[in-house]
């Protein structure tokens, strides 16, 4: 408990967030127990209800609606189209299909729409209950208690609902940003959201538990499983942006496999191509590192200046292999550094259908200084986000 506290008294955007709306909730919770209206305070007892019980409600049917929604999805048959898309577009297939395949970002979704449909069935019941209020309500005999009294300890219950009722805001507050820092990974203060000792010590001890089997499957610390789904929502959105292949990329990937013959052929002869060809590009990777400042890149930016850094040349080796029809798929994690450390790096996996079916992996960035084609060792250098 001392160590949720001090997590949220540390000045940070969350923390903050959620001490204004606990706040907020306690002065209102005061305010209408101070009034002396048991009207009043009936209704703010209900609603403090209603929160705790759509929060339950909704992490409990978000559980066992999941795989049906899973199914549904999949049925639909949702396919990435091979042209340029708007950004509308993006956003649709980015989201469509993440939530198909990605089951923390499925729950997410599901637990906050159905809180709120609760909230609303909930909310429209508050007149019927009211009247029922009104009429069993009995006007209490004179029992010797002054009318201070009475007040002080009016003033205590709604302090008391009200803090009650802003944990129930600040958990919902806390869902949204999830939903939030997941879609929007690029979006305004992501970083400082999923760099929050708040976010991570009450994601772990408040949704963990609300969220049942599927969250418990995501592994012991829930802050992990949001940055594994949102890595995962990120190289999704590549994905869909690199679906559509520009005709001079397609001609090149055709005329570098043209002789192969087999899966892995061909992916050793995209690999060696771009191993010789992409330049790595110190300039963007020391802005990066120095100055926080990120240049974005299509795969056809990297094709045409050939140069990019570890994520660019991974995610021109997967349109290119895509193109001559190769299953890949674009792996992030940690690369080791050279000096006994490791750093951030992104890497290829390609599927030999024609050889079992077998994941290679393969790192086109590293080519240069040595064979990174599907090396024994491979593993001692790269390790992958689980």
């Amino acid at each position: 408990m001392n160590g949720w506290v001090q997590a949220l008294l540390k000045p940070e955007p969350v923390a903050l967030l959620v001490l204004v709306v606990l706040l907020v909730s306690l002065i209102q919770g005061v305010r209408r127990g101070a009034s002396g209206s048991a009207k009043h305070l009936f209704f703010f007892v209900w609603e403090t209800a209603s929160t705790v019980l759509s929060l339950v409600l909704a992490g409990k049917f978000a559980s066992r609606m999941s795989p049906y929604v899973r199914d549904w999805l999949i049925a639909r048959e949702i396919t990435v189209p091979r042209e340029e898309l708007g950004p509308i577009k993006q956003l649709w297939y980015t989201f469509a299909t993440s939530l198909r395949d990605f089951e923390l970002l499925r729950f997410g979704v599901l637990f906050l729409l159905l809180y709120m449909l609760i909230r609303l069935v909930l909310g429209q019941l508050y007149p019927l209950a009211a009247v029922l209020f009104e009429r069993l309500s009995v006007r209490p005999a004179d029992a010797g208690l002054r009318r201070g009294q009475v007040k002080t300890g009016s003033r205590a219950a709604g302090a008391l609902l009200g803090a009650m009722l802003g944990a129930g805001r600040s958990f919902v507050a806390l869902a949204v940003l999830f939903i939030y820092v997941t879609l929007l990974p690029s979006g305004p203060l992501v970083d400082e959201i999923r760099g929050s000792s708040f976010y991570a010590k009450t994601a772990d001890e408040l949704l963990e538990p609300v969220a049942g089997d599927a969250l418990a499957k995501r592994g012991p610390v829930l802050t992990e499983a949001v940055q594994t789904e949102f890595k995962r929502v990120l190289q999704r959105k590549y994905e869909v942006i690199d679906a559509a292949v520009p005709a001079d990329i397609e001609e090149a990937a055709e005329t570098v496999t043209a002789k192969a013959r087999g899966d892995e052929a061909k992916a050793r002869a995209l690999y060696d191509w771009l191993g010789s060809r992409i330049a790595y590009d110190w300039e963007k990777a020391r802005n990066y590192e120095e100055r926080g400042v990120w240049k974005e890149q299509t795969p056809a930016d990297t094709f045409a200046s050939r140069k990019g850094v570890c994520i660019d040349v991974a995610r021109l080796y997967a349109v290119m292999a895509r193109t001559v029809g190769l299953e890949v798929r674009v792996v992030t994690g940690q690369g080791a550094d050279g000096r006994g450390g490791y750093g951030p790096h992104a890497w290829n996996e390609v599927r030999l259908a024609d050889q079992g079916g077998q994941w290679i992996p393969l790192d086109a960035t590293w080519a240069a200084s040595g064979n990174w084609f599907n090396p024994a060792d491979f593993d001692r250098t790269h390790i992958r986000e689980s």
